[in-house]
């Protein structure tokens, strides 16, 4: 059940409202399907080329034509297709990779798409049209241009090296004919000047083109403002200590959505990693949101009377459903809900899937902030003694592991065990100085704020203080070893999945996009070299006496293959016992059914080996 479902993502409406198109990624391969509006019968619209599965800083594959009789994509090649609806072959647009992130114009004439992960093009839509023209200057990277209703202008987001877009970005506006350069959109609230370090992204202009919104954290919190279409007279659509958002590990983030006559936004909230979906009007005197639905959304449109999004919660399998946003309702809006389309199989909503509470501790001290740390505990419902914790650290270290369906979380507490997740301190989710609160530390304070949790869990009875498990990949990964180094007393055992094992090397041989990312979160090369080696696992590697297990992909080009086989080699060399094992052709991250299932049997067959004969 856990690896023969398909993953969703970004449900688009159509410009008329009869038809919702998403993409479906299954055994590592994706396609666009199309699905009636009132839900019907899928119909998978690309054979060749697909468009990219979905993962890790994927997304932005598609956008509508203004017809809906087409789909304009990026595809499997990283080049630009035009894709009739009805089916049959798609035809090459651009032709220059690798694209992304593809926005229509409002007349179907043009698109404008990412290039290179840095450049803002537009390109003709029509066969035997004009070259394209790029529209922005030289930053490092951008997002998700954006046009105006007149088709006059493109927004988009960028950022410039060392800075991650969630720690300093901007928002462009240039003409979308080339005939001008792009300008700042200076960000200054009502009450004060613009600040000079800020994330904004997720530009989107209003439907009369009067107004412009984005995601802004001015405020402290990652939520949507609204501001004239110049940038000036910004405010956020509603004060809360919220976020709206995510992080933007990549483009197509569509966390809030305008409603067709631009008198409304539907928008995400993270509620301490629960999700709520919301609508505010964009009435300056208008106060609050009202809730709409509960559940982790994404990926949100809005035409006519209808919401479309990506709906996920701890016992809701992901799914694709089609919302009335009627103002005047009465009702509801799980009355007028309707589902059209279900990643996971069918049989989770009858497997008693836990639901998660929210916990927090005390963790170690920084100047200026307070000492709470946030969790979310699924409970093992079992009448026995508490049993195995498995304490889940999520990647990033920028991200959170939100309360949506989560396969491998269902698979581990149907099994007996409980799950802790972890949202140190540099987790999103959680406001600005939270997250920034990790910029030179990571590496310590996520060990020991983790270690804190793992304390308050065995004082708490959360889980047997002898049987508690870090498991984590990818940035967790790196946490996970370090437990293990530092805090064996706590660790019964630990899981890697494509950990980072050393700094040094990781600095050099990463892909692009987090090739400065050491910089902020570990410190300055060669100034910070101590902290570079003290917290590389590598180094720490003798320390490690608790059993290991660590998976790997074979074709990992974010942590790549060679570092977790010199920390296995490191670890056994010191006589630490670890089971080790390579999945071929796989990247940071599963694609594979097979794979997916060879994982959770082989990382319970350890944890029953080593962990629950334990006396």
């Amino acid at each position: 059940m856990c690896g023969r479902g398909r993953v969703l993502a970004e449900p688009r409406l159509s410009p008329d409202g009869q038809t919702v198109a998403f993409v479906a990624t299954a055994g590592g391969r994706a396609a666009l399907v199309v699905v009636p509006v009132d839900g019907g019968t899928e119909t998978v619209v690309t054979s060749a080329p697909p468009p990219p599965p979905t993962a890790a800083y994927g997304g932005g594959t598609f956008d509508w034509v203004p017809s809906s009789d087409g789909l304009v994509y990026v595809g499997a090649d990283r080049l630009l297709y035009l894709q009739p609806v009805r089916g049959g072959p798609p035809r090459l647009v651009v032709g220059d990779g690798p694209v992304a992130a593809p926005a229509v114009s409002p007349d179907g004439g043009r698109v404008a798409y990412v290039r290179d992960g840095r450049h803002v093009a537009v390109a003709p839509l029509v066969e035997g049209g004009q070259w394209p023209v790029r529209l922005s200057d030289t930053p490092d990277f951008a997002l998700d241009p954006a046009w105006s209703p007149d088709g006059r202008t493109v927004a988009w987001q960028e950022w410039d090296v060392p800075a991650m877009p969630w720690d300093d970005s901007r928002i462009m506006v240039a003409p979308s004919d080339g005939q001008g350069r792009p300008t700042v959109v200076a960000v200054a609230p009502a009450t004060g000047t613009p600040s000079k370090a800020m994330a904004v992204s997720q530009p989107r202009f209003s439907p009369d083109g009067t107004a412009l919104a984005f995601l802004c954290d001015v405020g402290g919190w990652l939520s949507v403002w609204r501001a004239d279409a110049d940038g000036r007279h910004a405010r956020p659509l509603v004060d809360e200590a919220a976020e709206h958002g995510g992080p933007s590990w990549g483009p197509g983030q569509r966390s809030y959505a305008w409603s067709s006559d631009g008198a409304h936004l539907a928008f995400c909230r993270n509620e301490s990693g629960f999700g709520r979906l919301c609508i505010a009007s964009t009435d300056p005197a208008a106060a609050g949101a009202r809730d709409f639905d509960r559940g982790v959304y994404a990926a949100l449109s809005w035409v006519g009377d209808r919401i479309v999004g990506l709906r996920s919660g701890a016992r809701t399998p992901d799914q694709v459903v089609v919302l009335r946003a009627n103002e005047a309702s009465p009702e509801p809006a799980s009355a007028v809900r309707v589902t059209v389309a279900r990643g996971p199989v069918a049989g989770f909503e009858a497997a008693g899937l836990v639901e998660p509470e929210l916990v927090s501790w005390d963790g170690e001290d920084l100047p200026g902030l307070g000492t709470t740390v946030h969790g979310r505990l699924y409970r093992n419902q079992a009448d026995d003694a508490p049993g195995l914790l498995l304490v889940w650290i999520h990647g990033g270290p920028t991200g959170q592991t939100q309360v949506a369906f989560n396969a491998r979380v269902a698979f581990y507490c149907a099994q007996g065990a409980s799950v802790l997740q972890v949202d140190y301190r540099g987790s999103t989710g959680w406001g600005r100085d939270y997250t920034q609160a990790l910029r030179g530390e990571w590496g310590r304070l996520d060990v020991a704020d983790t270690a804190a949790g793992m304390r308050a869990a065995a004082l708490r009875g959360w889980g047997d203080a002898r049987r508690m498990v870090p498991i984590g990949g990818s940035a967790g990964g790196m946490t996970v070893l370090l437990l293990l180094a530092t805090h064996p007393e706590l660790c019964a055992a630990g899981v890697d999945l494509y950990g980072v094992t050393d700094l040094f090397d990781l600095d050099e041989t990463t892909h692009r996009f987090e090739a400065h990312y050491l910089r902020s979160i570990v410190g300055e090369l060669p100034a910070e070299a101590i902290r570079y080696t003290e917290r590389s696992p590598i180094t720490v590697a003798a320390g490690i006496a608790a059993p290991l297990l660590v998976l790997q992909g074979s074709a990992d080009n974010v942590v790549p293959r060679a570092q977790s086989e010199s920390l296995v080699a490191a670890v056994r060399a010191a006589g630490g016992t670890v089971e080790y094992h390579v999945y071929e052709g796989e990247g940071h991250g599963w694609n594979r059914a097979e794979v997916v299932e060879d994982e959770l049997e082989r990382t319970w067959a350890f944890l029953r080996r080593f962990v629950m004969r334990r006396r």
